[in-house]
């Protein structure tokens, strides 16, 4: 960039200072568009440079004759593409196209029911598995219930059986203790009698 500015004529102060317009360096050798006229060229008057007249009847000619084929091209080109447009949409291009598009429409939609119905064989067996293992469950907790009721069962059978025992020893204590007692009570009558 110094190199760049080094080159340039105008003061590298100037190029750097802050400024508010747009400053053009002036390019030499040129006049700019607002200058006046050099006092040499004051009295000078411009005048087109002279034309042939057969010239220019030949040079009529050809342009007219190159403009007639540049139309003509583009009118055999548009009318080739029009003619395409039509056939796609209207002509036999597009009765192929519909026939390879209902072709197209009948393979995917068989596609389409083969996918289904093996997607629906495959929810089928699913559906009979999670069955299968839902009645398996309630089995098990059916089985799990009523273990936990023979066990309760049996559990308060065993609780029952042990009252009786206790409640049978506690009679036997009380016979003994009125046998005792009533030994002791008739010991007593028959030494006071």
């Amino acid at each position: 960039m110094l190199r760049a500015l080094s080159r340039s004529p105008a003061p590298v102060v100037r190029l750097l200072s802050p400024r508010t317009a747009v400053w053009v360096e002036t390019v030499r050798g040129r006049k700019s568009r607002t200058d006046p006229k050099a006092k040499s060229k004051l009295g000078r008057i411009k005048t087109p440079p002279p034309v042939d007249p057969v010239e220019m009847v030949v040079l009529k000619e050809r342009y007219t004759e190159y403009n007639l084929i540049l139309r003509a091209l583009r009118l055999e080109f548009k009318e080739q593409m029009l003619r395409k447009k039509y056939e796609e949409e209207v002509g036999s291009v597009a009765e192929e196209r519909t026939k390879r598009e209902e072709e197209e429409h009948r393979s995917l939609m068989a596609l389409n029911d083969a996918e289904n119905l093996r997607m629906h064989k495959i929810r089928e067996q699913r559906m009979q598995k999670e069955a299968e293992a839902e009645e398996l469950k309630k089995r098990e907790a059916d089985i799990l219930r009523q273990q936990e009721l023979e066990n309760y069962i049996k559990e308060k059978e065993r609780q029952i059986l042990q009252l009786q025992v206790r409640a049978f020893a506690e009679i036997l204590y009380k016979v003994k203790l009125c046998m005792s007692s009533a030994v002791m009570f008739c010991v007593a009558v028959f030494l006071f009698d």
